[in-house]
């Protein structure tokens, strides 16, 4: 081999020597430090909301003044046990209240959970609460130090009704109505 062969190869294992020693760096900067939470603006979703409505007001009807507009459909059950929000009644973010959709609630760590603990016990995706067929479901997502309804550890995705305590490390999260 050439001399100049040799160089461009040590110049390109020197090169992904750096690239590994700054990945490392990167993924110990997060474990050391934890993810960044940003804090989420409920007022720039009502605006939002708002905005939205008020396009809607100002359309013209397209179907016709002498008919009326259809109602909507609604599911029959029983809406006294039915949770509508979550609550966390304990840990660093006390008071804070999201509402449940029907697309579900992702809680732990990773700021692309609708509820993101800034717990040291909760794993990044840790668990989930979704809308099933006859009510509101929660399963742990394979979390580390696990996910109790109230004393009981989640083995398998279980039914909540509106009472119902979640505890996901030093954080506990109340479902209400």
């Amino acid at each position: 081999m050439s001399e100049l062969t040799l160089t461009i190869i040590r110049f390109g294992l020197l090169v992904l020597l750096w690239v590994f020693v700054f990945s490392v760096v990167g993924v110990l900067r997060g474990d050391i430090y934890g993810t960044r939470v940003v804090p989420r603006s409920p007022q720039r979703r009502d605006r939002r909301a708002d905005r939205t409505a008020q396009r809607t007001a100002q359309r013209p009807d397209e179907r016709g003044a002498d008919r009326p507009a259809p109602a909507p459909r609604q599911r029959r059950r029983d809406t006294s046990r039915v949770p509508t929000s979550l609550t966390v009644v304990e840990g660093p973010l006390r008071g804070t209240s999201l509402p449940l959709r029907d697309a579900g609630v992702l809680i732990g760590r990773n700021p692309e959970c609708a509820l993101v603990l800034d717990d040291d016990y909760a794993s990044g995706r840790h668990a989930r609460i979704y809308r099933g067929d006859d009510g509101w479901y929660v399963e742990d997502l394979g979390s580390t130090n696990g996910t109790y309804l109230g004393s009981h550890r989640l083995t398998a995705a279980q039914r909540v009704e509106a009472g119902s305590v979640l505890r996901i490390g030093k954080t506990a999260v109340e479902l209400r109505k």
